[in-house]
């Protein structure tokens, strides 16, 4: 016969494990979170490094006197897509680099009248400043999933699970305070 304490202890045994295992998909939702972020960054990045070509090439035709921009994000890109199997921060690094000389690009086509009407700069500038906006928005998913994850894992009762798993805190993705000012244009003579 079954005694009290055996159903007493069996519902306490059930809703341990019960916690376990809502504790457990709490912080496989949003590790999965910071993994799509993640991809999603590197969708958006695909995109922009494919359409930095075209923009080069575009400018190139107008802006003949600016080679060292033009070298620059030429530089930046390949940097980029050798990136590409590094981790996110590293990634990252490159981006913002690449952000930057952009940035510059863009600055620099204020000095060509010719180019700044050009139908297909115009359309590459919307388009790139769209996935800019778009990164943008991913890293703050990405900041956000990382901080929940982050202060779920400190928390009671998931930071006892988190330390049998092995959780370590997550790095935030940063904009480095070199792009955080204004943008300097370098003109070649």
């Amino acid at each position: 016969m079954i005694s009290i304490l055996e159903v007493v202890a069996g519902f306490v045994a059930l809703m341990i494990a019960i916690a376990v295992i809502v504790v457990y998909n709490s912080m496989v939702v949003l590790r999965n979170n910071i993994s799509a972020a993640s991809a999603d960054i590197d969708v958006l990045l695909e995109k922009r490094h494919d359409l930095i070509g075209s923009l080069v090439d575009t400018v190139r035709g107008y802006a003949a006197y600016e080679k060292g921009v033009l070298t620059r994000i030429t530089q930046l890109r390949t940097s980029w897509s050798q990136a590409e199997d590094r981790d996110i921060n590293e990634k990252m690094e490159a981006s913002n680099q690449i952000s930057a000389a952009l940035k510059t690009v863009f600055a620099v086509s204020e000095n060509y009248p010719d180019l700044k009407a050009d139908q297909t700069f115009m359309e590459l500038q919307r388009q790139i400043t769209e996935i800019e906006n778009q990164i943008a928005d991913r890293r703050e998913f990405y900041n956000d999933s990382v901080k929940d994850f982050n202060i779920m894992i400190q928390q009671v009762p998931y930071r006892f699970l988190a330390e049998a798993l092995k959780y370590q805190k997550m790095t935030f993705l940063q904009v480095p305070d070199s792009e955080k000012g204004p943008v300097g244009v370098a003109v070649d003579a």
